[in-house]
């Protein structure tokens, strides 16, 4: 699912605004037909129309924006749960939906009413009552509306999964991940000489192969007891969705970790129940070998393999998938 075509979440003033605005232009009209009294119920009651015409379809497509829970695949699930409060976001979209009910029954309970007015100041009252509940229900939802705002813009940032082999590039924070994906799929993902660029995951294609997914995870450090959530999100990715891991090293230590360290953390996935139980396959990189004091060493002991040595291997165990 692509996640950055939900629209902006606009706030209750927004809404209110626009009803009253485009309820006032009706106002002014002056081409109904009819008697004084004729005349007037029919201007209340289309006022009344506008308004709710004008925020019920609205409030309407926010529901069909937002996924439906029901039918998301499990990783977007608990990818949620990781980055966002997932019950108070439904709760959100519950009160919009309550508040799309309430106002229909309002509107429906008040144009009845006006119909069966026969005097002025009365019709005018009860417009006014109109107006004031619905300002009043438009205002109360407003917190949940400032919350799914603030859940869009989280959401934003969700790589756009599909169901297909994938490979995850996983290591230490400025190991040099980011780097590795624009060369693997020639996107131009954000990369920066500090730890901890990418906090999100970024996706993208092999390339010349659209049936190979590549996602870069934000950098994870060697603790499996004290991950935040930006680690987690990584940790998700290579355990629920990663056909193939590609461990990068930095032998320079430039990224700020020793070798040492980021052996750490390589031993902590070859030795994980969910990495071992599917036999995910870990492809060693080594990352900044540009540098002077980032030549692989003789002492470094894992098989390595160079940027094309990657890519035969990665469309190598596609096909053996793909045959499976």
């Amino acid at each position: 699912m692509n996640f950055e075509r939900i629209p902006p979440v606009e706030t209750s003033k927004h809404f209110l605004d626009l009803a009253f605005r485009k309820a006032r232009r009706k106002g002014m009209e002056k081409n109904l037909k009819g008697n004084w009294l004729q005349i007037i119920r029919k201007k209340e009651g289309l006022k009344l129309d506008i308004i709710k015409d004008s925020a019920v379809p609205r409030l309407e497509k926010i529901l069909q924006d937002f996924p439906d829970f029901d039918h998301l695949p499990e990783f977007y699930i608990k990818l949620m749960r990781l980055t966002l409060n997932l019950p108070e976001l439904k709760k959100s979209l519950g009160s919009i939906n309550g508040a799309i009910k309430r106002i229909r029954l309002l509107h429906k309970d008040y144009v009845s009413k006006i119909t069966k007015t026969k005097e002025n100041g009365a019709i005018k009252e009860l417009s006014r009552q109109f107006y004031g509940r619905f300002s009043s229900m438009l205002k109360r939802i407003d917190p949940h509306l400032k919350h799914l705002e603030e859940c869009r813009k989280i959401m934003k940032s969700y790589p756009d999964i599909k169901e297909m082999f994938t490979v995850c590039i996983y290591g230490f924070p400025n190991v040099g991940k980011t780097t590795l994906l624009n060369k693997l799929t020639k996107t131009e993902a954000k990369v920066a000489a500090y730890a901890f660029t990418t906090k999100t995951i970024n996706a993208g294609y092999l390339v010349d192969n659209k049936e190979i997914q590549i996602l870069d995870v934000p950098g994870t450090l060697a603790r499996t007891e004290k991950m935040n959530k930006i680690e987690l999100q990584a940790d998700l990715v290579l355990k629920e969705l990663a056909d193939v891991i590609i461990y990068v090293f930095d032998l320079s230590e430039s990224c700020g970790y020793s070798v040492i360290f980021q052996d750490k953390l390589l031993k902590i996935i070859k030795n994980s129940k969910e990495i071992t139980s599917q036999k995910k396959k870990i492809l060693i990189y080594l990352s900044k070998t540009d540098l002077s004091e980032g030549k692989p060493l003789p002492k470094f002991k894992y098989k390595h393999y160079s940027l094309s040595e990657i890519k035969e291997e990665i469309l190598k165990l596609a096909k053996q998938r793909s045959l499976e």
